[in-house]
């Protein structure tokens, strides 16, 4: 489908004007001659519906339902290049995974490569650089997903956890928008799904990634989670674009990861800290503890988006041997489940937080920053986060 043709003479609104809304206005005024254009930023009931052909929504406004006249560059992009297009959600490693592959990609597939998506590129930026042979690696969150009836030709799911309830209330319905990722894709099309990822009804052959034991690559980055993201990344490149093998691991190898996943930030006073700020369920969290060396202290918390921290009140209990340093509005919630765990404590802000840690964590041990929470209340992002626990542990040091 040509998507310009399908514009061309329409009344166009952009609902929100963020990243995407601005991008979608640079787009229709490059590309399109639309009837004409508007902006809004308003609640849905400011919308006079009838006034409009297509309404091109920003992906963090709520609507529950769907509307024929609503639309998003997601969808518009993947009507226009959904072959090119290799499409990756997932609750976490979204980012890394869909990076990594570019990266491999880039150097082993001998065609042209773009990333983009919720890692920071509006896909229609690029559009007019996109030809037949290229490839698009696109990161795909659950809020492009929701409203998007156009799959990618390649959808990875990398795994499912809880997360973003504050925003679809429950789990089923986090779940349904991302699957929207292969619910419209068709037979020669490939659905690579993790292992904890429930099943989708797709028509594309599907493919389920299973957790292999040890760690089969030689990479940069650590922990198992790292080492799961990185089978995608070896089966889509070698298997789907023929790369080799070879190449392929080695160009896995030099990868370097991305700031705030997991990231050694320096030594100070004799201690390891590690920013992984981008941590914002207790999956995450518990995973960082297990990917690195000699942990003593772990930063906990950020805004209470009422998930449930079972699994990490557990992991608290029966380890010990690690501090965890709570703060903010979770935070405090975590200390209350955790009862009379002595290596638990509360303390106001990630500031108090960093200055614990630093008088009782030990020189040749590790400190991370794994909030299990988002920043939202607190950060702009998870990058000023990270970049506040950076600037904190530099003061005074």
């Amino acid at each position: 489908m040509d998507i310009i043709d399908e514009i061309n003479g329409k009344r166009i609104l952009i609902w929100g004007y963020g990243r995407e809304g601005k991008s979608t206005e640079r787009f229709l005024k490059r590309c399109c001659k639309p009837a004409s254009v508007a902006v809004y930023e308003g609640g849905r009931e400011g919308i006079c519906e009838a006034d409009y052909d297509y309404i091109i929504k920003s992906p963090g406004i709520v609507m529950r339902e769907d509307h024929p006249k609503y639309t998003s560059q997601t969808e518009l992009f993947l009507k226009q290049f959904r072959r090119n297009v290799i499409g990756i959600t997932g609750t976490k490693g979204k980012s890394t995974t869909s990076s990594m592959l570019y990266h491999v990609l880039r150097e082993c597939a001998d065609r042209p490569v773009f990333l983009v998506g919720n890692i920071g590129q509006p896909c229609l930026d690029d559009f007019e650089e996109i030809s037949g042979d290229t490839i698009v690696v696109y990161e795909m969150s659950c809020h492009q997903l929701a409203h998007t009836r156009v799959s990618p030709h390649i959808a990875v799911f990398l795994n499912l956890f809880e997360e973003h309830l504050d925003y679809y209330g429950t789990m089923e319905r986090y779940f349904e928008a991302k699957s929207h990722i292969a619910a419209y894709q068709e037979a020669d099309d490939i659905f690579f799904a993790g292992e904890n990822v429930p099943g989708i009804s797709t028509a594309a052959k599907t493919v389920v990634i299973k957790k292999e034991e040890g760690e089969p690559y030689a990479l940069k980055l650590a922990g198992a989670h790292n080492q799961y993201n990185a089978q995608f990344v070896y089966r889509i490149a070698v298997e789907v674009f023929h790369c080799g093998r070879q190449e392929v691991l080695r160009s896995m190898e030099r990868f370097a990861g991305l700031p705030h996943r997991l990231e050694y930030v320096g030594t100070v006073g004799g201690v390891r800290y590690y920013d992984d700020s981008i941590s914002t369920i207790p999956e995450a969290s518990i995973r960082a503890a297990e990917s690195i060396p000699e942990v003593q202290t772990m930063l906990l918390g950020g805004m209470d988006r009422q998930i449930n921290y079972d699994i990490l009140v557990d992991f608290i209990r029966k380890n010990r041997q690690i501090r965890f340093i709570c703060a903010y509005a979770s935070g405090k919630r975590i200390f209350a489940e955790a009862g009379d765990c002595t290596n638990c404590c509360y303390v106001e802000d990630l500031k108090q937080a960093v200055a614990m840690a630093k008088r009782v964590t030990e020189p040749g041990r590790a400190c991370i920053l794994s909030p299990a929470a988002a920043s939202y209340g607190y950060f702009k992002n998870f990058e000023e986060r990270g970049e506040a626990f950076v600037q904190y542990l530099l003061e005074n040091s």
